[in-house]
């Protein structure tokens, strides 16, 4: 009798598997996210902290290719720097549990911390009107993978001396160019249906004050 343990996917074949249950992910956090009253902040934080860990997880097999770069870029935007620094920081601790835990862990959640600083001080200049502008996200996104690379690159440093660094960094550029490459297809299509939920959600919101007629 055959053991369906035993069967061994190509690597080709275990990424068409991981991006399957990847969608499979993402249609449930859109299906849990519908049965939320609005407002609810954490519980759609969590769902895409969630998401960010279990994508980076998925998308391993391909180096540099995982959607948290756009999704922390995204919750700067919408839920400001505090939250997105806390998003980042849980993904990042969070995957590598999986992936491999080190020093370099805290360098991921220092870039992706920056990521989300830059949404949320950009936050109005990367939308058009009231709707998020996928082409500047993807912009954004891209510059960021080469930021965040090089962040993380300095752990490096502990381990090698600094004259080196220069190669490293450029050893490591078509490493960065996937990450931004990878970026623009996440911004591409996650901006729209992520934003949607997060603007469903976010208790931040403008206060607009009346101005006072004083009567004479």
């Amino acid at each position: 009798m055959l053991d369906a343990h035993a069967v061994v996917l190509s690597p080709f074949e275990t990424l068409l598997l991981n991006v399957a249950l990847l969608s499979v992910v993402a249609w449930s956090m859109w299906k849990a996210e519908r049965s939320l009253h609005p407002g609810s902040d954490f519980t759609v934080l969590a769902l895409l902290a969630l998401f960010a860990v279990t994508g980076r997880i998925l998308l391993d097999p391909l180096p540099n290719v995982q959607p948290v770069t756009v999704v922390v870029l995204l919750v700067g935007i919408h839920y400001g720097a505090s939250r997105s620094v806390v998003v980042a920081s849980l993904v990042a601790i969070s995957s590598n549990l999986v992936l491999g835990h080190g020093l370099w862990t805290f360098y991921q959640a220092m870039g992706w911390s920056l990521v989300g600083i830059t949404g949320a001080l950009l936050s109005q200049h990367l939308r058009i009107g009231q709707k998020i502008s996928i082409p500047r996200i993807a912009t954004v996104s891209f510059i960021a993978a080469f930021v965040f690379d090089w962040i993380v690159s300095i752990s490096a440093l502990h381990s090698i001396p600094v004259e080196s660094f220069p190669l490293y960094i450029m050893a490591g550029l078509p490493f960065d160019l996937v990450h931004a490459a990878g970026n623009v297809a996440f911004a591409a299509w996650l901006t729209d249906p992520l934003s949607e939920i997060m603007s469903r959600h976010s208790r931040r919101r403008a206060v607009v004050v009346e101005p006072v007629t004083i009567s004479t």
